[in-house]
């Protein structure tokens, strides 16, 4: 389906052909209709969706063709991370560009410039305003944001807020906008505290569903079973052993991504790291130097599994398993993007098995387990099964000789 389809306005059909786009993703095509139509949205829909524009075209489209306050805050998008406040905030300038609607991002950070610039919008009044949950209720608890005007509500990426427990951020703020507004409520998952959420904020809701995708084919998946204090000198080795351009790679906590960083940077890697302990300008230049590529290596938390748009990504590693298949696709989602090929590493200890037999479970198919190089010394065999645990004989974890005649006090 093409966007010209759609009946919009010309100058938001004048941002989308100048941006290139030309044909619609399936979340477009189900969600903007009724979006245009008024209706609630409960929408299932994966990152790399292009669910983005599902939600933006509408809104400026019917933001230039109704009736509006160019005096009051007229839409309000919540989202998880400052990261895709940011990226959403671009996108959106593009597709505006030929229009006069005017947006801030509103997001945490301790520059003092900065939260007066977004203390000046939203007093002075703006169309539309991305924002991180902490950051609004910062601003409204000082008592000068006035809400009453909004007529669009958005919460993007619902399952990661109520992760990151920003539940009841979202009905406080919700708590400040008129009843008679317009809610658009997407999610990567749609478990029960979703449902619960969408019974409290949306009214008769129109449910979307766009299926959760099996990553691309084009990635080359692969799993490596180690002792955990295996994992430093194995990601060395993997870097080592082929050339790729740009590599994200994954830990689940923020002391990992501190810790590998610095194992790297005195290997002399060229890599950085990005968490939410870093500065905001500091992570602004991080992913700056990434995308431009004077930076080849960024190890960064889950905060960057679906913040982030980067076309050329060309390796992921999972330095630890990620808690869920969804994760896992998100994750190695950034690579093989635009209809090119990536490689997808996960480096599994003895403690993360059963999670990754889980995994492998909603893929519909085992992951190659790749052989680890022989230098690391003996590594224990992948024993799990979904629904089990890894497999133990009498005196321990069983390993396998990887080829080595190690001796039994360098097993480990």
């Amino acid at each position: 389906m093409y966007f010209d389809e759609f009946d919009l306005d010309d100058r938001v059909l004048d941002g989308i052909d100048a941006m290139g786009y030309t044909t619609a993703t399936p979340v477009q095509e189900k969600v903007i209709p009724p979006i245009i139509a008024g209706k609630d949205i409960l929408a299932c829909a994966q990152t790399g969706t292009g669910k983005t524009a599902a939600f933006l075209l509408p809104i400026i489209h019917r933001l230039l063709t109704e009736h509006h306050d160019n005096h009051k805050i007229n839409s309000l998008i919540i989202v998880p991370t400052r990261e895709l406040a940011v990226q959403i905030a671009q996108t959106l300038e593009g597709m505006s560009y030929f229009t006069n609607i005017s947006s801030i991002a509103v997001y945490g950070g301790s520059n003092g410039a900065l939260f007066s610039a977004e203390k000046k919008a939203l007093t002075s009044g703006v169309d539309m305003v991305i924002c991180t949950p902490g950051r609004m209720i910062a601003h409204l608890n000082m008592g000068y944001v006035k809400l009453d005007a909004v007529k669009y509500l958005v919460l993007d990426e619902a399952d990661r807020m109520l992760d990151m427990g920003f539940s009841d951020d979202i009905i406080k703020i919700t708590s400040f906008l008129p009843k008679q507004r317009q809610n658009l409520l997407f999610s990567a998952t749609m478990p029960e505290k979703i449902r619960k959420l969408a019974l409290k904020i949306l009214h008769k809701p129109e449910e979307i569903n766009i299926a959760i995708s099996k990553p691309p084919e084009k990635i080359v998946q692969e799993a490596f079973v180690v002792y955990d204090e295996q994992k430093p000198a194995l990601i060395k080795a993997l870097l080592k052993a082929k050339q790729f351009e740009n590599i994200i790679i994954f830990c689940s906590r923020k002391q990992n991504v501190k810790q590998l960083t610095y194992e790297l940077q005195k290997a002399k890697f060229t890599v950085e790291q990005i968490h939410s302990d870093l500065e905001q300008d500091k992570r602004e230049q991080v992913l700056m130097d990434f995308k431009s590529k004077k930076l080849k290596i960024l190890v960064a938390t889950d905060i960057l599994s679906r913040g982030i748009d980067i076309e050329d990504i060309n390796l992921v590693i999972n330095y630890d398993v990620p808690n869920d298949a969804e994760d896992y696709i998100h994750r190695i989602g950034r690579t093989a993007r635009a209809a090119t090929e990536g490689t997808a590493y996960t480096i599994i200890s003895e403690k993360e098995q059963r999670k990754f037999a889980r995994i492998e479970e909603v893929l519909g198919k085992s992951v190659t387990k790749a052989v680890v190089p022989e230098e690391l010394g003996p590594v224990p065999e992948y024993t799990a099964r979904p629904g089990g645990g890894g497999k133990k004989r009498p005196g321990g974890y069983k390993h396998r000789n990887n080829k080595n005649r190690y001796s039994n006090n360098n097993k480990r």
